[in-house]
C-alpha cells in the first residue's frame, strides 16, 4: 500500500510485476532442499509464451552488512577531519572458497527481528565485540538475484568502541581487525579484497562521502 503523495511504480520507473509482460506466473512452489542457513526452492512456473517449466532459487533471510566506524558517535568524539576514520573489519574462514575472507561484519536476520538496525547492531556486537553509539542504513541490494532472493541491508556504525563480547556462532572463526577507511578503499581498488559485499559497501559509501 502506498502513501498518498507517494510516486506510482510507474513514475518510480518500476512496473508491477502482474502487469509486465516479461513476468512468469508461479504455478506451484515446494521445498526441494533445506539445510542450516538456506533452503532451495522449486517453482512451476509458466513463461510468457505459454509453456511451462521449473525454477530452483536459493532462498535465505535478509542479511545485515556493516560499516563500523570508530569516530563520529557519541562515545568517540568526531569524526578524523581527515575523513578516514578507524574501521572495525573482520578477517573469517570461508570453506566454500577455502581461504580466509576480509571484509566487513555481516549476518542475518532472526526471526522476531522487527527493526533491521537493531539486526545490525546485534550482529556488529556478536561478530567483533564491538558496540555501536549510532547505526544508520546506507543502501539495500539483490547482489545475485538470478539465482538467489538474497537481500543485503547495509548500515553504517559510529562511534564503535571494544565495550561488548563475542558470541559467535559454532561455525564462525573471526579474527577481528581495525584499518583505516583508505587503506580498505585501496585494498579494494587492488582486487586484495573480493568479498563482494565489502567491495560494494565500501565502494558505495566512498561515493557517497565523495557527494
Amino acid at each position: 500500500m502506498t502513501d498518498e503523495g507517494d510516486p506510482s511504480p510507474a513514475e518510480a520507473g518500476v512496473r508491477s510485476p502482474a502487469a509486465d509482460d516479461l513476468a512468469w506466473k508461479t504455478l506451484d512452489s515446494w521445498i526441494d532442499y533445506t539445510c542450516p542457513g538456506f533452503d532451495v526452492r522449486a517453482d512451476r512456473v509458466r513463461y510468457p509464451d505459454g509453456t511451462e517449466g521449473e525454477f530452483h532459487t536459493l532462498t535465505e533471510p535478509e542479511s545485515v552488512v556493516v560499516l563500523p566506524f570508530t569516530g563520529g558517535g557519541d562515545r568517540a568524539g568526531d569524526d578524523d577531519p581527515s575523513g578516514d576514520d578507524e574501521l572495525v573489519v573482520i578477517a573469517e574462514w570461508r570453506q566454500a572458497v577455502g581461504r580466509v575472507n576480509y571484509g566487513l561484519p555481516a549476518g542475518g536476520r532472526e526471526p522476531g527481528d522487527a527493526d533491521l538496525a537493531e539486526t545490525a547492531s546485534r550482529e556488529l556486537t556478536e561478530e567483533t565485540g564491538y558496540v555501536a553509539d549510532t547505526v544508520e542504513p546506507l543502501v539495500t541490494t539483490e547482489p545475485v538475484n538470478g539465482a538467489a532472493d538474497t537481500v543485503h541491508n547495509f548500515f553504517v556504525a559510529r562511534g564503535c568502541a571494544p565495550d561488548g563480547e563475542q558470541d559467535l556462532d559454532d561455525n564462525e572463526s573471526i579474527r577481528v581487525e581495525t584499518t583505516t577507511f583508505s587503506d580498505l578503499v585501496e585494498r579494494v581498488l587492488a582486487g586484495e579484497v573480493r568479498d563482494g559485499r565489502t567491495v560494494l559497501g565500501v565502494l558505495f559509501y566512498d561515493r557517497v562521502r565523495a557527494e
